[in-house]
């Protein structure tokens, strides 16, 4: 419905309809959630209540995974009530909340990422340094400063769309809002901030990129100097795993975030968004932490704790 100014106070998200089996998407996107749900869940429990995990890396993780919780909980809830009720509208206010905590997270994942490698690339190159380089000072300064700029990011895109005027159609078809979906929406000339957008998006992407490339390429060149073909080998398909999924993540944002508005598209939008929250926060528990022995040795511990109390005369 419009308010007395002609302005849209709702929209519709109809990227959902628009699929061609909208009941096996939305299941493909359930489970999903379902896995995304359960494997950062029970990550941040793992590094929680075992002291072995009590590191850099895996305090950077946890972050990790609470990110990957936030966007999918703020995205596949509302898509499956919308989808029950038949109901496919959304407030502005909803919207913008939306925006904000996908952009919020999704900024500060960009940065975690980047905090990762460089963390992973001490551990190898300079692991009689990382006490020193990676102490608890270092990693609280690292993670404050990446939340800090990414909510300042995400607060600038979702404070301005909200007062704007939207005078054209009310419908998106996405699954979820987007800020450059609202932009397109507006009747208003937006050009001066989408210029300032694009030059902060690009040094949030370009600076967690480089740092990526750079720390990786380290610890490549790293691990083919090392005698140990074994640890070669591992260390090679962990860098190879971490770069798949790096790539989506970085790839698919890129061409959501950094594609003109003029010409935006939803519905290619709407997939590339499931490779920037729904499809990482799958895999993430998985390429990061599950496959790794220390978090593996703390399941299993935490695995025989409660068999004991179950049983205690075993």
């Amino acid at each position: 419905m419009k308010n007395n100014t002609t302005s849209w106070v709702e929209f519709v998200l109809v990227g959902l309809q628009h699929q061609r089996s909208p009941t096996i998407f939305l299941g493909f996107i359930l489970f999903m959630f379902v896995i995304a749900l359960a494997g950062n869940s029970l990550l941040l429990f793992l590094v929680k209540m075992s002291s072995s995990l009590q590191t850099p890396m895996y305090y950077f993780l946890s972050q990790l995974a609470f990110m990957d919780l936030c966007q999918v909980v703020s995205i596949v809830p509302q898509m499956t009530a919308h989808f029950v009720s038949q109901r496919y509208t959304i407030s502005l206010y909803q919207c913008v909340f939306q925006i904000f905590v996908t952009l919020f997270m999704g900024g500060s994942e960009c940065l975690i990422l980047a905090a990762m490698s460089y963390d992973r690339y001490v551990a190898v190159c300079r692991p009689l340094q990382y006490p020193v380089l990676m102490r608890s000072k270092i990693c609280h300064i690292i993670s404050i400063a990446a939340w800090f700029w990414s909510s300042v990011q995400a607060l600038n895109c979702s404070l301005y769309v909200l007062p704007l005027p939207y005078c054209k159609s009310n419908v998106i078809s996405h699954i979820a809002c987007e800020y450059t979906a609202l932009i397109q929406l507006s009747c208003s000339d937006n050009s001066a901030f989408e210029r300032s957008v694009y030059l902060g998006t690009f040094l949030v992407f370009l600076i967690p990129v480089s740092i990526i490339l750079a720390s990786y390429l380290a610890i490549l060149l790293q691990v083919l100097k090392s005698r140990s073909s074994e640890r070669s080998h591992k260390a090679l398909g962990t860098c190879l795993s971490h770069l798949c999924v790096v790539g989506l993540f970085y790839g698919a944002a890129i061409l959501t975030y950094m594609t003109p508005i003029s010409s935006y598209s939803a519905q290619k939008a709407m997939i590339n968004s499931l490779f920037t929250t729904i499809i990482p926060a799958t895999m993430n528990p998985f390429i990061y932490s599950l496959r790794n022995q220390d978090v593996l040795a703390a399941l299993r511990k935490l695995f025989t704790k409660c068999m004991s109390i179950q049983h205690p005369s075993c």
